[in-house]
């Protein structure tokens, strides 16, 4: 059996630091990470005022990810990370497969929808992503005027319509929280899941 979450984040939220301390407390995991899927920067759009528009899907090669979760999914144990070996043929039969997808703009791309047993969502106020956002280097680098012109409104935009779209169960998580606070919430609500899905 296989469970699916995703970790979505604004920038600098701090999903990939939580994301690859679970897969260290949990057994059987692996992560995928959307960062992984960007376009060279060539191929990336660019506005009329100079932006490159990372923060859009089509910045990504979606199709790719899709494809490598699909798989994933379809065959967990051959994925070469499994931290923990079934001990017998029928410990396989009752094992759980966990699967961590984190990226910024999972939560409204249609194909995937369906795939997830939790979502969480990691939020921060203006002031402390922008100052996050501005100790972190980048490449390419980001211009003048990148962040409140292109990054945090698109945060803004996609955060909208998942809080509009009232189908979709999201557990928002507060960034601004220490990282040990948030593992510990975030693993303790994943073992309460993993104990339904075995019931």
């Amino acid at each position: 059996e296989v469970f699916t979450m995703f970790s979505n984040s604004v920038t600098n939220g701090g999903k990939t630091t939580l994301a690859e301390r679970l897969k260290k407390m949990l057994p059987n995991c692996d992560i995928i990470s959307q960062d992984d899927f960007f376009k060279p920067e060539s191929e990336v759009e660019t506005d009329e005022r100079g932006f490159k528009l990372y923060d859009a899907l089509d910045a990504l090669y979606m199709d790719e990810m899709v494809t490598k979760i699909h798989n994933w999914i379809r065959s967990p144990a051959s994925s070469g990370v499994v931290t923990e070996e079934p001990q017998s043929a029928c410990d396989n039969q009752n094992s759980i497969y966990i699967l961590i997808v984190e990226g910024f703009l999972l939560y409204n791309y249609e194909p995937l929808n369906e795939l997830w047993n939790r979502r969480y969502f990691l939020t921060l106020p203006y002031e402390e992503c922008k100052r996050r956002r501005s100790t972190r280097v980048y490449q390419p680098a980001d211009t003048p005027g990148y962040f409140d012109g292109h990054v945090w409104p698109m945060y803004l935009k996609y955060k909208n319509e998942l809080e509009e779209n009232a189908s979709m169960q999201v557990v928002y998580l507060d960034g601004t929280k220490s990282q040990e606070e948030l593992l510990s919430y975030v693993y303790s609500d994943i073992i309460q899941e993993l104990n339904k899905l075995r019931e």
